[in-house]
């Protein structure tokens, strides 16, 4: 099985005739996700690469394809508005792989989508990928493997990283998921966790965390407390001087909550392994779960 997605699922691309949504709309495709529609508003009636309509609204895009997922790749002025829209329009799950959103735009959409009753991941996030059944974003192809292994991420590159890591030595995995770096998310570490634990292909969770925020230690606290599977984990920015940003918009260290340090002490005291770097995360996984 997947979680969020799987091959069923029926995806819309926002800003699908821009570049970047042009481009990974085409790797999307070349993959096997069923991309069923696109919105480009002033664009509805044409069709992209002679197979994906094309509507000027994301209402018509579910109305017309039965689309329930949306990718979304606009400018960040507009990206906010065009998570409430495909909230309002009934989508189940929304990736935002927009970044640069104003935090204050993000804290309307995400309250907008939690009264929807949708999912959303990120934004500025690499997307999703569940192996062999579907991606939506930006994670390649390429460096997956269906497999037991589910990862959760902030950061996009280091997704990639231990990703292929595992893929090399043959530990695939079940879906791996880029939650994003900002400091309004949709879908957080926890929400990934609790996903995973229902998930009965999934046996061990990589976590992948970074400098900045909580939310490491709230999930490291959770693990023990909720969730039954292993699970190993890895934070980024073990250099990174205090108070200054390092790539993301919420890996800024504020006071001692927010260092590499606090978090790999907080993980251990609730019994979560860690690596030390992302080459060593196939050696953990392979010895949680040999037991």
């Amino acid at each position: 099985m997947a979680i969020f997605a799987d091959s069923n699922t029926r995806v819309v691309v926002q800003g699908i005739t821009g570049r970047d949504g042009s481009f990974h709309t085409r790797q999307m495709m070349e993959y096997g996700t069923k991309v069923v529609a696109g919105v480009t508003p002033g664009k509805g009636g044409q069709t992209f690469a002679d197979a994906v309509p094309i509507f000027d609204s994301v209402e018509a895009a579910v109305r017309e394809e039965g689309a329930n997922a949306s990718v979304i790749y606009v400018p960040a002025a507009f990206a906010a508005g065009a998570i409430c829209e495909a909230a309002d329009s009934g989508v189940e799950l929304i990736v935002c792989i927009s970044e640069g959103i104003p935090v204050l735009d993000m804290l309307r959409a995400t309250r907008y989508v939690a009264d929807s009753g949708a999912r959303l991941i990120g934004p500025n996030c690499p997307g999703m990928i569940s192996p062999g059944k579907a991606k939506l974003g930006i994670i390649p192809g390429q460096i997956v493997e269906e497999g037991p292994v589910g990862v959760i991420s902030r950061s996009g590159t280091l997704t990639y990283e231990v990703v292929w890591a595992l893929t090399r030595v043959g530990m695939g995995q079940s879906s791996c998921i880029g939650i994003g770096g900002d400091p309004v998310i949709g879908t957080n570490f926890i929400d990934c966790l609790d996903a995973f634990e229902s998930d009965p292909d999934t046996e061990a969770i990589v976590l992948i965390g970074e400098i900045g925020g909580t939310d490491e230690q709230n999930a490291a606290r959770h693990i023990k407390e909720k969730i039954s599977k292993p699970v190993v984990g890895f934070v980024a920015g073990q250099t990174a001087p205090p108070g200054r940003r390092m790539g993301h918009a919420g890996a800024i260290i504020s006071g001692s909550s927010g260092t590499a340090e606090e978090k790999i002490a907080t993980f251990k005291e609730n019994g979560v392994e860690v690596a030390a770097r992302p080459v060593d995360m196939p050696d953990l996984v392979g010895r949680v779960l040999n037991g």
